[in-house]
């Protein structure tokens, strides 16, 4: 197969260079952290000296970055550098102005472009199970796609440039919001004297029924999967669903959109993130709740 190149191999970009090494790419990376260059390296990539080095006549390009700055800086050292008519594959979570405009840097230089985050997780990532919701032109999407499938179990076309991050951040919102909803009503429980089974069995049978509850059960017992059975070891890391409200209540106020569980629920996990339980998963939020007292 062709050569690819991917910066940012961290928790979740190193797992996912990995797989499109697995599936018989000649993968060429970089990352800031030297550590998660040697472990890349362990896997099979080619460390390059830095972003430019590593994306120099690449015909694709996969980005894994912290935040929208990180994007841009990084598509403006590559761009210069990489083949003509060259493929850019945003895979971070941004905010959708960045993603607009990163689309906008690889417009103008005549290459195609997709923002397509993820869902999953690590697990989704070392997997290759992982979600891709994905922004950009059909011709550009579908381009990307023999590369996404590499590492993901599902792609979808969500429209064009930042729809991919439009959806991102709007699912995890709801995401959020259904997870403080599922500890609230198990922290209630407990105070009213249901078992967690009992609680689970009915509720995820009924109108409660939701992912949060079914498939990453805030408490242990029920869905013996969920973080809730690992002390709460991530999975999906407190901090990061803090970044994704956030950036959906970045959005709401660009947009003039009104998300009052959305902005009540960043709030919230801002109080869990701040009282140093950020590194947590997300579904540990559940202790905070139990600790509130009603006024």
């Amino acid at each position: 197969m062709s050569d690819i190149t991917f910066i940012g191999l961290g928790n979740m970009g190193g797992p996912m260079a990995a797989n499109l090494c697995k599936a018989g790419y000649d993968v060429h990376g970089f990352d800031l952290s030297q550590t998660s260059n040697d472990a890349a390296k362990s896997k099979g990539i080619t460390i390059a000296r830095s972003a430019a080095d590593a994306a120099r006549d690449a015909s694709v390009v996969v980005t894994m970055l912290p935040a929208g700055k990180h994007v841009l800086s990084a598509w403006g050292e590559i761009i210069p550098v990489v083949a003509r008519n060259a493929l850019l594959i945003d895979c971070s979570t941004i905010d959708v102005a960045s993603a607009r405009q990163a689309h906008r840097l690889a417009a103008d230089a005549g290459l195609r472009s997709v923002d397509a985050p993820v869902s999953g997780g690590t697990v989704g990532a070392q997997n290759a199970t992982l979600t891709f919701m994905a922004g950009g032109t059909v011709a550009a999407f579908e381009a990307a796609q023999p590369v996404l499938q590499k590492m993901g179990g599902r792609i979808i076309h969500c429209g064009d440039a930042g729809a991919g991050q439009a959806a991102k951040i709007c699912n995890n919102m709801l995401l959020g919001i259904s997870m403080i909803g599922a500890c609230e009503a198990f922290a209630l429980g407990e105070k009213l004297g249901l078992s967690h089974q009992a609680l689970f069995d009915v509720a995820s049978t009924s109108s409660g029924q939701c992912w949060s509850l079914t498939s990453y059960c805030p408490v242990p017992g029920p869905v013996p999967a969920s973080p809730a059975n690992n002390d709460y070891r991530p999975g999906f890391a407190a901090d990061l669903m803090l970044k994704d409200l956030r950036l959906s209540q970045d959005a709401a106020r660009e947009a003039g959109a009104t998300t009052p569980l959305g902005a009540q629920a960043r709030d919230i996990y801002e109080t869990f993130s701040k009282a140093g339980h950020g590194a947590l998963d997300f579904s540990g939020i559940i202790d905070h709740l139990r600790g509130l007292q009603r006024t």
